[in-house]
């Protein structure tokens, strides 16, 4: 048979906001087999984001068998399935493990309000500094108190609480445990102490008991016989818990040594660092999670990234349904050809981001977007190449905030935007910076699979993989556009400070005016 892979492979298993990939790789970082599935997001109330883990859960079968039968085929070993989840996810379950209700997703800010009381709260000024997690409404944290004062019943039949990992986990291994990566991006845990928060936990009203065992992003269960038997697999092979998406971008795209950073624009988008210990910026602009025992990731995440771009693909341009169908090339593709006609700067046309809030390095939910500078003279055109370059000038805020930290050597990048030249280069000549594009932009797959070579012994650590991943290109800022980026970006940052407030007035009439998508 051609093409024969001998080396075994792990399956990273990468569940994302709307849809889980399966990807099997080798020990040095060869993909070799591959399946996606996708989901809804549900939004049943202003400012709801909420999904039903069954069905996501549903779907992580689906992939992974389609990847386990092309394995079989090619007759590849299967060492075992590593995983990685989005973050911020709360599941209520009730003493039997069965969901008393939907997921609350990291995009949900229906807390946003209890969020400010908190705030102004003497004893919750210090959560961060203890657990990594600034307030915001996209915390397990905030959450937890919203549904203990609006849903008391269900929170009061809650005797497990738990995450998608945790959910997942316990359906593939039937056991009850959550990593530390999860765990420290719950805002219910101590950091320096490495464990759950006994304060804060007393604050919400919860025991510790309903929370799952902490393990390390290592750790393994076996497969119980009835996942075996759907998934095509032998019962007892190994599952890794793993991390969270985020910090395991960072390893997969092989930025793990000291001044490299990740930078990824999905739906979201986020910049990251690895640091050696917790990290808590003095302004709490950042977060800090868990990747392994010895390693920690600090960074900043915004709320709005290419989600904005398909917002301008559905109703600005009206590409959607039918009218993709009718055309010969991919919406993107047209929209980022149009785009580059126009000039950096887009003739003076800003896009403030923040369609659903924001998180770092704001951590404010009472934003809303903007464009500003329209005029008669800008087109569809102006508007995409300014959404690029606002979502860019929203993460150079949180790359600031991490150059306090330590010296940007390299910064790498992952997600669906690189598969625009344009915009990789309106990144590098905003951040100032070399962009590199790795040979390898699925990071958070690849990381889990990492994960489970660690596990098994087959590599030594996280900084294995510096040797695995190679540049495919570099974007190397443009001085020509240096000026024109340095002064919209210090009119950014003065817009932000100046609409603040009339913002979060705008975002109260609309929720005491509730709109519906025409």
């Amino acid at each position: 048979m051609t093409n024969q892979v001998k080396e075994p492979v792990w399956i990273g298993v990468d569940v994302g906001t709307t849809g889980v990939r399966a990807m099997a790789y080798t020990s040095t970082g060869k993909a070799v087999a591959s399946s996606e599935a996708f989901y809804p997001l549900e939004t049943p109330q202003y400012d709801w984001a909420e999904q039903n883990p069954q069905q996501i859960y549903d779907a992580v079968e689906e992939v992974v068998r389609s990847t386990v039968a092309e394995l079989q085929y090619k007759l590849v070993s299967i060492s075992g399935i590593a995983l990685s989840t989005v973050m911020h996810s709360f599941i209520p379950l009730d003493g039997d493990y069965q969901l008393l209700g939907n997921m609350i997703t990291w995009a949900d800010s229906r807390s946003a309000a209890i969020v400010r009381r908190m705030e102004q709260e003497e004893r919750c000024r210090d959560f961060y500094f203890r657990t990594g997690c600034p307030l915001h409404a996209c915390y397990p944290l905030a959450k937890l108190v919203w549904m203990k004062e609006n849903r008391p019943n269900l929170f009061a039949r809650m005797a497990h609480i738990g995450s998608i990992k945790d959910y997942m986990f316990r359906l593939m291994t039937g056991e009850w445990v959550t990593d530390k990566s999860v765990a420290s991006s719950s805002g219910l845990y101590n950091e320096l102490k490495e464990a759950w928060d006994c304060d804060i936990l007393a604050y919400i009203g919860i025991e510790e008991t309903q929370l799952p065992k902490v393990v390390s992003t290592t750790y393994s269960a076996k497969l119980i016989k009835d996942t075996a038997q759907r998934l095509g697999l032998p019962e007892g092979l190994p599952v890794v818990i793993g991390a969270t998406d985020g910090v395991l971008v960072n390893v997969g795209i092989g930025a793990v040594s000291p001044g490299q950073l990740s930078c990824t624009i999905g739906t979201s988008g986020a910049i990251r660092m690895l640091t050696e210990k917790p990290r808590m910026d003095k302004e709490g602009r950042t977060w800090c999670y868990n990747l392994t025992d010895d390693m920690w990731v600090a960074g900043g995440a915004i709320n709005n990234g290419g989600i904005i771009l398909r917002w301008i693909r559905d109703r600005i341009m009206h590409l959607h349904g039918s009218q993709i169908e009718n055309l010969d090339v991919d919406p993107y593709d047209l929209m980022t050809m149009k785009a580059r006609h126009v000039p950096a700067g887009s003739g003076g046309l800003l896009l403030m981001p923040f369609f659903t809030g924001e998180r770092a390095p704001y951590w404010n939910s009472d934003l809303r977007g903007a464009f500003i500078g329209l005029s008669l003279n800008h087109s569809r055109s102006y508007m995409i190449r300014a959404t690029m370059e606002g979502i860019c000038y929203s993460l150079l805020c949180v790359l600031q905030a991490l150059r306090d930290f330590e010296n940007v050597e390299s910064i790498r990048v992952s997600g669906s935007f690189t598969k625009s030249e344009l915009w990789l280069q309106i990144m590098a000549d905003i951040f100032n910076e070399d962009i590199t594009l790795p040979n390898n932009s699925e990071g958070a797959s690849f990381g889990a699979a990492v994960l489970g070579f660690i596990s098994d012994g087959t590599l030594k650590s996280i900084r294995d993989t510096a040797e695995l991943i190679q540049p495919q290109d570099v974007y190397t800022p443009k001085q020509a556009n240096r000026d024109v980026y340095d002064t919209l970006f210090s009119i950014y940052e003065s817009l932000y400070t100046q609409m603040k407030d009339d913002l979060a007035r705008l975002v109260r009439f609309q929720q005491e005016h509730p709109f519906s998508r025409l």
